[in-house]
């Protein structure tokens, strides 16, 4: 194992030992305090550009699951197609796995796919830094590599349109009986006739599950890129997904978004990044967080209600409640720091959440809003 050093925009360094793929890589350091689920959390496309933090000390000892894909061309086990967080930074790495779904160990998975994994990190110590700094842009150094490195300037994390970079490229259609089919982005796509409802998912960066979630409802997905106008497609209602990096970025989805509300009988979802695309759409601002919210234990209040949920989050952006319109309110409240989880117009079949109801991995306690939006359609 080659010696290996972390280096935080404010010239911090953490020493440790290489697991993984060994070659530099720079990006926006965040911490995730889930204790599970790190299969799910590196192939969740919003981590792209980040060098994943584990707080939990003890990552690896029930291995990586089989990297099958079913007949749709969906992930069975994965949230996509591959590793999207730029590195994986553990205090406690095992090289011994056991789980009856395992099949291979989490540092011959990264090796694989040319992700790097560092342990023996003083992960305490810096999520301290990152929680009082806020997080902030590092980059991964091997040794009798620094010099060459030094001199190299730290990316900018919201300069870069991840979503651009994680979005799918053509339009997939999937359907309910498990299969799906692929056809151009281009304005002569039409969607085919038939009795179900058919739901336009806008790619910022989707999760397989949020897909599932949809499709063991009974309603076919048509997965368009994120920039794509389907305005001109007859469809019964609007899903806009999770996604990396900064939503500011996302112009040309925004404007779609806001030519679809035209219809006001249009039925409106959007999880993470879509709350955070819905809420400019409807001429809200977004602010960066400190540090964001990565877990599985955030809990959020359903707002006008007692009603308290435990979720899983992902998100180092937020709305700010004090920017919606008159014709919006928040939907559901973080517990822990005030900020918006989620928006909902008052007349309009439009709401958002701004954490994950589809899980995968984390608390499925609030799964019933994808309940809420098909009975819309």
């Amino acid at each position: 194992m080659r010696n290996v050093t972390l280096i935080l925009d404010d010239g911090s360094r953490f020493s440790g030992k290489s697991f993984g793929y060994e070659k530099p890589v720079a990006g926006e350091v965040v911490f995730n305090t889930a204790m599970t689920g790190y299969p799910e959390s590196l192939t969740d496309p919003s981590y792209a550009g980040q060098l994943m933090t584990l707080t939990y000390p003890l990552i690896g000892n029930y291995g990586v699951p089989p990297f099958t894909i079913e007949p749709n061309g969906l992930a069975t086990f994965m949230e996509s197609e591959k590793i999207h967080a730029e590195a994986i930074i553990v205090s406690d790495y095992s090289y011994e796995y056991s789980h009856w779904n395992a099949v291979e160990s989490l540092g011959d998975w990264l090796k694989r796919e040319k992700v790097p994994g560092i342990t023996g990190i003083d992960t305490r110590e810096l999520t301290k830094v990152l929680r009082e700094h806020g997080v902030m842009m590092g980059k991964i150094v091997f040794e009798n590599e620094e010099l060459r490195m030094k001199n190299e300037e730290f990316p900018s994390y919201s300069d870069i349109n991840y979503v651009d970079q994680v979005s799918c490229k053509e339009i997939i259609h999937y359907f309910p009986s498990g299969t799906s089919s692929h056809s151009a982005a281009n304005s002569s796509f039409f969607i085919p006739h038939s009795s179900l409802k058919k739901v336009v998912l806008v790619d910022c960066g989707v999760k397989t599950n949020i897909i599932r979630c949809l499709l063991k409802r009974n309603v076919e997905v048509i997965r368009v890129p994120w920039d794509y106008d389907y305005n001109g497609l007859e469809f019964d209602g609007l899903f806009i997904s999770n996604g990396p990096g900064d939503p500011d970025t996302c112009d040309a989805a925004v404007q779609n978004i806001r030519k679809a509300m035209a219809n006001e009988k249009l039925p409106i979802f959007g999880i993470c990044m879509g709350n955070q695309l819905l809420s400019k759409a409807g001429g809200a601002k977004i602010y960066k967080l400190k540090y964001g919210h990565r877990s599985h234990n955030q809990p959020v209040r359903m707002v006008g209600t007692e009603r308290c949920f435990i979720t899983s989050q992902n998100h180092g952006y937020a709305v700010d409640n004090n920017t919606l319109s008159a014709d919006w309110e928040p939907l559901f409240i973080n517990m822990n720091d005030g900020s918006n989880e989620g928006i909902k117009h008052k007349r309009n079949p439009w709401f958002s959440a701004q954490f994950h109801p589809e899980a995968a991995s984390g608390p499925t306690d609030t799964e019933f809003l994808f309940d809420e939006f098909v009975k819309l359609l």
